[in-house]
């Protein structure tokens, strides 16, 4: 039961003068950005990551590196192509203004399972390889430090809604109806039975909350019995996750 921790990168330059910079060298953080970055790591410096994995893209590493530094001991930072940017090929570089007016742009917004951008991948081939690349990355975290275990995925706007979407079971047509915004943050947790979204986009306070916490015992030293399983949805809703101490 890994939990991954997804942040957007931080506010670009090309985010403030509403270009799509896709794969482009050289798109970093603008002050703002910065700022967002900052914050972020803010959020976990009382969290115990375990492992800290990024797009190669520039904007991603500024953003990952903030988020180390809040943390104790550092990480090492791991790239990731598959959590890379999409592919936009012509598109990429390009206001998004003009976008607008391609034939393209209302599959991409209502179709976004046919959409593939000329020159480029498809949106189904994103969320395919972007999946795989969480799932695969979860699954070794686990495995190195167990259930419970938290990571941090550095990507990228369209990347975190297409992996939130499969997680939700969601059709990739409806992605569009998720925002994720710069910097923000959402959390899935993968268990055998199924994903769990706790939370999406979000922007303020602390996640402590998701340390890992030991199981609870009876008087006798016993694990406490009778309890659903770990995996197991709480009928009702539950009482929700205790304040990390």
């Amino acid at each position: 039961m890994a939990t991954v921790i997804l942040v957007r990168h931080g506010r670009t330059t090309a985010n403030a003068s509403g270009m799509l910079a896709g794969r482009m060298p050289g798109v970093k953080l603008d002050a703002t950005g910065q700022k967002q970055a900052a914050r972020a790591g803010e959020r976990m410096k009382d969290l115990p990551v375990q492992a800290i994995v990024s797009s190669p893209l520039e904007r991603c590493r500024q953003t990952a590196k903030a988020i180390m530094q809040a943390q104790t001991p550092p990480l090492t930072l791991v790239t990731e192509k598959g959590i890379t940017e999409c592919d936009y090929g012509e598109w990429q570089g390009r206001q998004l203004r003009d976008l607008a007016k391609e034939k393209l742009w209302s599959t991409v917004q209502s179709q976004p399972s046919a959409a593939e951008f000329p020159g480029g991948e498809s949106l189904a081939a994103m969320q395919a390889r972007a999946v795989a690349a969480v799932r695969r990355h979860d699954a070794a975290v686990e495995a190195a430090h167990g259930a419970g275990a938290v990571w941090v995925a550095v990507s990228h706007g369209d990347i975190i809604k297409s992996v939130l979407a499969d997680a939700l079971g969601m059709h990739l047509d409806l992605f569009q109806r998720i925002n994720i915004d710069p910097a923000s943050i959402s959390i899935v947790r993968y268990t055998g039975s199924r994903p769990y979204v706790l939370a999406t986009n979000t922007h303020a306070g602390d996640l402590g909350w998701l340390a890992q916490k030991p199981a609870r015992k009876t008087r006798t030293g016993k694990r406490a019995a009778a309890a659903p399983a770990a995996e197991d949805a709480a009928v009702g809703g539950g009482a929700g996750p205790s304040a990390a101490s």
